[in-house]
């Protein structure tokens, strides 16, 4: 599959009476974006627009997206949500770069996340960095919590499709092109480079830990092979509530940072072949099944060497080692990025699970370490809920605005892709 993605930078955006983008200004009508994601399961209470360096907090903060569109090629954006079940990952999409959507309101599980826009919390998030056009949702009297789910999933879905469009017929400001050929077409083209393959874990634990694959929920599936242009194109789309520092929102899917390193090196260090995405499951029988699926997969690309990616803790811990232990009793090299949960004083054991196989391993950092968020002059959502997600505790929300909590509490804080500045060195 070949993808072209024609990059737009925006450069600002304002409230306007038409949507369109001028200059690298993103100009927004906010009552035919209300049109546009209206759910009788929901009730907008605001949108906002928020930017870099702002004394803004955003919290509880449920899913952040990019705005795409596609121009050339099958299918559309976010496939199997829309009634376009296509494959995508061909032809030429418009990305609309330095923005994002943000969900966020009432909570819908423990495990929402906080943004901070300035401050010490910034330099935890990619999202203190981006030009946010912020949602604002509650729910309706009755809707109960996958409905609320689903309802905001659905919201943040529908408003990147409809900013998106704004770019439909734009010049992008760069184009860059992204191809895997076929399996025997791939091994071939670079022969003599060491083949590369990369296993993507998914949440996919059910109690609203779920992520969706060409609108599907993954634990339905067992493991599959994908082209990594298809994540580009929104194949793989975030539903989950698990805490935050670790959680994969779907901007995160569409920018995979391991996707996106191996492409730069395709062809000159190595040959990359492509994608196995599997999930993460709840019993043992289900952990064995995926995991030895996973494996033969794996074994059959013919691939030297894999990088295996983690969302979550505690109970994926078990997934990620039986994946690497499989893997590599084929004859396979892993090397695992994950992050810690090793105490607020760095002593306890860092994963759930190990083995002595998993002997490359690259952290993302220590989930547990505490840090005070000062006060911010603005609160979008409700900082109330400080106190109940994961990472913060009763009167982690102070009277004067601060808030005492976890890093876990924040948005990608420690993501398991590497899309952070955080890590850990073991010594």
């Amino acid at each position: 599959m070949k993808l072209e993605l024609g990059n737009i930078f925006i450069k600002d955006i304002c409230f306007s009476s038409q949507t369109e983008i001028r200059e690298g200004t993103l100009f927004v009508n906010k009552e035919a974006l209300l049109a546009a994601i209206a759910d009788e399961r929901l009730f907008c209470r605001d949108i906002h627009i928020v930017k870099p360096g702002e004394s803004v907090r955003l919290c509880p903060v449920k899913d952040v997206l990019e705005p795409r569109v596609k121009v050339e090629g099958n299918g559309s954006i976010f496939p199997g949500f829309f009634g376009d079940y296509s494959m995508v990952g061909q032809g030429r999409t418009h990305v609309l770069k330095g923005m994002a959507v943000v969900t966020l309101g009432t909570i819908v599980g423990f495990q929402e996340g906080i943004i901070d826009m300035s401050g010490p919390g910034a330099e935890y998030t990619p999202f203190s960095q981006t030009l946010n056009l912020v949602i604002d949702c509650d729910k309706n009297e009755g809707v109960n919590q996958h409905e609320h789910e689903e309802a905001i999933r659905l919201t943040g879905l529908k408003a990147t499709r409809y900013i998106a469009e704004a770019a439909r017929d734009l010049v992008p400001d760069e184009i860059k092109i992204y191809e895997t050929k076929s399996i025997p077409e791939q091994a071939a083209e670079f022969a003599d480079l060491p083949k590369i393959a990369y296993v993507y874990m998914l949440q996919t634990q059910g109690l609203l830990h779920d992520t969706y694959l060409y609108g599907v929920d993954v634990k339905r599936l067992l493991p599959t092979y994908l082209s990594p242009t298809e994540v580009m194109d929104g194949a793989i789309v975030s539903g989950n509530c698990v805490s935050a520092c670790d959680k994969n929102t779907t901007y995160h899917h569409l920018n995979n940072p391991v996707i996106f390193d191996l492409y730069e090196r395709h062809g000159i260090d190595l040959n990359f072949m492509g994608i196995v995405v599997t999930n993460e499951n709840v019993t043992l029988a289900d952990k064995i099944r995926s995991s030895d699926f996973c494996a033969k997969l794996v074994a059959n690309l013919g691939v030297d060497g894999v990088i295996i990616t983690e969302e979550g803790f505690g109970n994926p811990d078990t997934d990620l080692i039986m994946n690497c232990k499989k893997i590599e009793q084929a004859g396979i090299r892993t090397v695992l990025i994950t992050d810690e949960y090793a105490g607020q004083d760095g002593a306890s054991q860092s994963l759930a699970d190990a083995d002595l196989l998993a002997d490359a391993v690259v952290s993302a950092g220590n989930a547990n370490v505490i840090i005070v968020l000062p006060p911010m002059d603005k609160v979008i959502g409700f900082d109330e809920a400080a106190n109940t997600i994961a990472g913060g505790f009763a009167n982690s929300r102070r009277e004067d605005g601060s808030i005492e909590v976890e890093i876990q509490a924040i948005i990608g804080a420690t993501n398991e892709l590497g899309f952070s500045s955080l890590g850990s060195i073991g010594k």
